[in-house]
């Protein structure tokens, strides 16, 4: 059964402790970048028979079975998709950042233009699910941030195929080009390049213990987003909740994963009873039960604070991916959440419909690193230049200045270029 604490008991550090059964993959992993790096294409077939276990002819998905998949799909499930990609879109271009120019000093031009990154990849994880959500999630920022070529790699099934939802939310997406590739070897692909599946120049999207180490390994040969870490899900709810419901929520997270973490933090001691014997009763009839139950039993906790206050305080600390403020008015207490990946309001707003439907998106900073990190957005896609122009007469007046900032750090030849173009000689 999940355990019962009291939040004075305990450190944050006990409380938020992970039972961890992770290999260190770093070795394998650098392995299997430096084989793709020198073999290509080869590589990347050996190592989907190895991995996947099936012998694949091509890598890349034609417009045939992206055809296919379209006419697969349940047509109701295919409404579903577009609804979601709406509900996205709309959210995400209000994140559209403009280009600035200053020109208030006389003779001077400034300004920061917004440049799409030109291609990235984002990877889909295949294996014992698959997730159609997080093609939308990670294709849609980028589409509208104006990408030139967004590429998707992913895990074939044993039948040499990618899913058809995942190639239906694909082309409902806007992605130009699908590849049957998965794991290390497919971060690698896209860090490197090979004849057929190109290099781009950042990596998106989640994935298991070997694509999250390829990610770190090739980072500053290509930009990441992030490190993922396992999903996690806090709920703060007041005794006013229900104990079904918030159970509910908190199994959602832990079905994803052994190492999932869900954690309910309350004011109320009936209730993190109540929900304790809840989470017991509803795991018996979830078909990932043997998930669930790990994750549960090794990470999942119900803390008992004085108040909410208390209870925010303890999610401000653990920064939790997802944020669940089971409350009746949580408006009241939005400002005071500051560590959180994705906050869901009310009691009538389930993660889940931030997984799929809502809009915001899904793909969140882990493990903390809400203290000092964002959700995946169309700011992830773009990148920055700064420009300045200076006349000559703008020049003459502050060059003096910039020759002695640079003489006060030792930099003659810095405070030269400015006060060169001034001398009798220099023309």
């Amino acid at each position: 059964m999940i355990e019962i604490i009291k939040r004075t008991t305990l450190t944050p550090e006990e409380i938020f402790t992970r039972v961890s059964t992770r290999v260190d993959v770093s070795a394998a992993v650098a392995e299997i970048l430096e084989d793709v790096r020198a073999r290509g294409d080869a590589a990347l077939f050996d190592y989907c028979e190895k991995f996947d276990h099936v012998a694949l002819t091509a890598l890349e998905v034609t417009q045939a079975e992206k055809d296919r998949a379209m006419a697969e799909v349940d047509g109701a499930f295919l409404d579903i998709l577009r609804e979601a990609a709406a509900n996205i879109r709309a959210f995400h271009s209000q994140q559209v950042r403009s280009s600035f120019i200053l020109t208030d000093r006389p003779g001077v031009v400034m300004g920061q233009k917004i440049i799409p990154i030109e291609k990235v990849g984002l990877y889909v994880p295949g294996g014992t699910a698959a997730y159609p959500s997080t093609v939308l999630m990670d294709a849609i920022p980028a589409k509208i941030a104006g990408c030139r070529e967004i590429v998707i790699v992913t895990p074939p099934g044993k039948d040499g195929n990618v899913p058809a939802a995942i190639l239906a939310a694909a082309q409902i997406a806007g992605v130009d080009r699908v590849f049957k590739v998965g794991g290390a070897q497919a971060v690698a692909a896209l860090a490197y390049g090979t004849a057929t599946v190109p290099k781009v120049d950042k990596i998106v999207g989640p994935g298991n213990a070997f694509v999250a180490e390829a990610k770190k390994q090739v980072f500053g040969t290509v930009a990441i987003d992030m490190i993922a870490g396992p999903s996690e899900i806090l709920v703060i709810a007041d005794g006013t909740c229900s104990p079904r419901v918030v159970a509910a929520d908190m199994l959602s997270q832990a079905e994803h994963d052994k190492l999932a973490s869900a954690v309910l933090v309350t004011d109320s001691e009936p209730l993190a009873q109540a929900v304790a014997e809840e989470i017991e009763a509803q795991l018996a009839r979830l078909p990932r039960e043997e998930i669930a139950r790990a994750s549960v039993e090794n990470n999942g906790k119900i803390i008992v604070t004085p108040d909410l206050a208390a209870a925010i305080d303890v999610a401000n600390q653990l920064a939790p991916e997802h944020l669940e403020l089971c409350v009746d008015q949580p408006f009241d207490y939005l400002d005071r959440i500051t560590n959180a990946g994705s906050i869901f309001l009310g009691k009538n707003c389930p993660e889940a419909l931030g997984d799929y439907l809502a809009g915001p998106n899904h793909t969140l900073p882990t493990s903390g690193t809400a203290r000092f990190s964002s959700p995946l957005s169309v700011d992830d896609f773009v990148k920055k230049s700064q420009y300045t122009y200076f006349t000559r007469d703008a020049l003459a007046q502050v060059a003096g200045s910039v020759a002695r900032f640079a003489r006060q750090e030792g930099l003659e030849a810095h405070a030269r270029s400015a006060t060169v173009r001034f001398e009798d000689d220099a023309l």
